[in-house]
């Protein structure tokens, strides 16, 4: 896709620059573009047609490529190829059409064999433990009676159903979790789920630390009690059916009950200690080489939440703020967040309850890292939500200062995420934060450390091509929220965020902005009146005109007399809808302006041969133009004849 029609052809028809352009970067003739109908508009396509191949040409060309493109957390080698994988690959079947699909992939040569599960399908008997396979039915079958399910919603739908067996056998219920699940399903060929129990003694640790023990130790999911508490049982997925599971049964709770115990010692020496005593310990904890100590990383949050606080809240607001930030790092320095990770925060929340802080502190610590994914849960508290907007500003700011900004499929430090999570916070929390302002403090709490800097102050670019600029960063991802959450236009995003960057950048704000311009863009008179709107807005702006003063005695033609009394009787209204946040009735203001604008431009000359009539109308033109202007850029408004 190409340039709109508008700017394609001109009105004789004729292919403009930028038809050619685009046309000369396809490799076809102008002449050869089509004009095809999109959500935008009319718009230019240049059509290719490549001639097709053998599919078993094509597969043997892409499946290589496909497998080698994979990516896992850890790889390895295994043989003279040199080639990375997870795991070692020792066969590989492809087939199309009934016949092998012949390539080569670190080192193995394709064919039409496999294998069955390597123990529940092996027979002694043989000597060639190869199968062979004709079609996709025969691969299913063939595998399925030698101990492997290949489907993997069939694998799905029968550790569901035997997590569910094993549950309601001991009157529990499964705590679900998804990630588990998925691991389970494409970890094991045969699923068989054994149920196992641990010592009662453990249930004294926090839910969280043995679900989270079960879970990334040994991959078991948790059984609870009809009211959320723990029962001391776990089930695990296995790969195994055998006659007599005891075996692996009790292998499995007696690997888990040294886990537990391990967990159990942390958890005890970790409460000989306040969470208060440890913050000081943080200088000598490094953040990151370029950005200091977690010591330092936590003056700036407790300046920074301290500040959101006092945007958001009154005294007491403040005063919780300030200590859970103080907080917010410490239990870093525990043993079960050293053993367990993913724990941070919210065993800040347990440790904090231990020593007696006050309980909105407390649960500000728990929820400082929510969201932890890209949809998950939000904090739900006002002060989990300031602590956890001021870790990830400070986070966004920081790195940017430094230069370390996302680029392409790049982003070692998750800032999209923390960018995102930050947009979510504030529009689904509909808190309504200057992030203009809250963003310059934490640059300003950076700096004050001294911090270098990897550009100088007025660089707004970086060293590998991207924004450097994190409110721009942060707007980036408050255009993808609205594109995949709301179904936004880009065209309408961009109106109402380009002359954002110059007033209070209220992201719950301009979400509603965006919302009722899209709302009213499906309205018959809309493109009329933004041809209008855009006529006015290249006058002026080709004249450089700033000057709203209208002379009523050099308004004569009944044209400009009506635009200007609408003018009048619209202007107040829409200053008071606006104030009131009523976008969309402030639109329907500006709607009724279309007819005025319309009968202006067929009855009126603006450039008079009488320069003081030409100044008039120009200054009227300004006016329509400062009021449309104070709701969005509506210039950047893709449509037709435009």
């Amino acid at each position: 896709m190409g340039p709109s029609k508008a700017h394609s052809f001109d009105a004789a028809g004729q292919p403009t620059k930028a038809a050619v352009g685009f046309a000369g970067s396809q490799g076809v003739s102008v002449k050869d573009l089509e004009i095809r109908q999109t959500p935008k508009g009319d718009y230019a396509f240049a059509v290719k047609r490549e001639p097709g191949h053998l599919t078993h040409k094509l597969l043997a060309d892409f499946l290589p490529s496909l497998i080698e493109q994979l990516s896992f957390p850890r790889s390895m080698r295994w043989n003279e190829s040199g080639m990375r994988f997870a795991r070692p690959i020792r066969w590989l079947l492809a087939l199309y059409g009934g016949k092998v699909v012949n390539f080569q992939v670190g080192g193995i040569l394709s064919s039409d064999r496999t294998w069955g599960h390597r123990f529940l399908s092996f027979d002694e008997s043989k000597t060639n433990q190869w199968v062979r396979v004709n079609d996709f039915m025969s691969y299913v079958k063939t595998l399925e009676r030698r101990g492997v399910i290949p489907d993997q919603e069939q694998r799905r739908e029968m550790i569901l159903s035997q997590l569910t067996r094993l549950t309601h056998s001991v009157r529990g219920n499964l705590h679900r979790d998804d990630d588990l699940l998925e691991q389970a399903i494409y970890t094991v060929e045969y699923p068989y789920a054994i149920l196992g129990t641990f010592a009662p003694q453990y249930l004294s640790l926090p839910k969280v630390v043995l679900m989270t023990a079960m879970k990334e130790h040994q991959g078991f999911f948790s059984v609870m009690h009809r009211d959320g508490t723990l029962l001391p049982k776990f089930i695990s997925v296995t790969n195994m059916k055998l006659a007599d599971m005891r075996l692996i049964r009790e292998g499995n709770e007696r690997v888990l009950a040294a886990r537990l115990a391990d967990a159990k010692f942390f958890f005890d020496e970790d409460r000989k200690f306040k969470l208060a005593d440890r913050v000081e310990k943080l200088k000598g904890v490094i953040f990151h080489q370029k950005l200091g100590t977690q010591h330092q990383r936590t003056d700036r949050i407790v300046a920074l939440a301290t500040t959101l606080a006092g945007m958001l809240g009154g005294d007491q607001l403040i005063k919780t703020c300030r200590r859970a930030a103080e907080l917010s790092k410490a239990d870093l320095l525990t043993g079960i967040v050293g053993e367990f990770p993913t724990l941070q925060g919210e065993m800040g929340r347990e440790y904090a309850r231990h020593d007696g802080e006050p309980d909105a502190v407390s649960l500000a610590l728990g929820e400082q890292y929510l969201p932890r994914a890209m949809e998950g849960e939000l904090p739900k508290t006002l002060e989990g939500k300031i602590l956890s907007l001021a870790d990830r500003l400070d986070m966004i700011v920081a790195f940017f200062h430094v230069g370390i900004v996302p680029t392409g499929s790049e982003d070692p430090f998750g800032l999209r995420r923390h960018a995102s999570a930050v947009v979510r916070i504030l529009v689904e929390g509909n808190l309504w934060l200057n992030l203009s302002e809250a963003t310059t403090h934490a640059k300003e709490l950076v700096q004050s450390q001294g911090l270098p800097a990897a550009l100088p102050a007025h660089t707004s670019v970086s060293p590998k091509g991207g924004s450097s600029e994190p409110l721009d960063f942060i707007a980036e991802r408050l255009r993808y929220y609205g594109r995949t959450v709301h179904g936004l236009r880009d065209d309408v995003m961009e109106s109402v965020l380009k002359p954002a960057a110059k007033k209070a950048f209220v992201l719950s704000d301009l979400l509603a902005r965006m919302k009722a311009l899209q709302a009213i863009t499906t309205r018959q008179e809309f493109d009329p009146l933004m041809v209008g709107f855009k006529r006015a807005h290249r006058l002026v702006q080709k004249e450089k005109w700033s000057r709203d003063f209208i002379n009523p005695k050099l308004v004569q033609h009944p044209a400009e007399k009506e635009l200007n009394n609408v003018l009048s009787e619209v202007e107040p209204r829409f200053q008071v809808m606006m104030a009131k946040s009523e976008y969309a009735k402030a639109l329907e203001e500006l709607v009724r302006m279309k007819p005025v604008i319309d009968q202006f431009f067929v009855g009126v000359m603006v450039n008079a041969d009488d320069p003081a009539l030409r100044e008039n109308r120009l200054s009227m033109l300004y006016k329509v133009d400062v009021l449309f202007q104070q709701f969005a850029d509506f210039s950047q408004i893709v449509v037709q004849g435009t």
